[in-house]
């Protein structure tokens, strides 16, 4: 069985691929890249097919986390059947999700943060408007690091 998770935010530019390219990254050296499935999207539909923001693009290179191949998408009706687990960087996020796939889909929505408690913040900031891309990296980090571990722990991998 493969888990799959995504990981949604505004415009798929920025907070939702870093979050997927650090996942991705964590996952692969846990040895459960055959068992989870990764992906991002947007609710928007503003950058459909554009890779992710030059800001985002090089912080990932900083720390040396690959996105190649990855390109914005926008959340679909359908993933709230194919995903187990749609991941919302924001409030605004988790209430279009759970507008866009409708309140009988089976995957489980989250808020990201509700997996760095401990920071006191309901929301990832939007390092488009914010600039900030380090310290959204710092939550991010710290948000998947406990997301592989839940992961494992339900595939039995934990």
């Amino acid at each position: 069985m493969t888990y799959r998770v995504a990981f949604v935010c505004l415009g798929n530019i920025c907070r939702s691929p870093m979050a997927e390219a650090v996942f991705r990254d964590k996952v692969r050296a846990e040895g459960l890249e055959d068992r989870i499935e990764i992906s991002s999207s947007g609710t928007g539909d503003w950058h459909i097919g554009k890779p992710p923001h030059e800001g985002t693009r090089q912080l990932l290179d900083r720390h040396g986390i690959s996105y190649d191949g990855m390109r914005a998408s926008q959340l679909r009706r359908q993933d709230g059947e194919e995903y187990d687990l749609l991941v919302a960087m924001d409030s605004s996020n988790e209430r279009n999700i759970r507008s866009v796939i409708g309140p009988n889909a089976p995957a489980e929505v989250i808020r990201f943060l509700s997996l760095v408690p401990e920071l006191g913040l309901e929301d990832v900031p939007d390092p488009y408007y914010t600039g900030n891309f380090e310290e959204v990296y710092e939550m991010v980090n710290v948000g998947c690091e406990r997301l592989v571990r839940r992961i494992a722990e339900r595939i039995g991998e934990g």
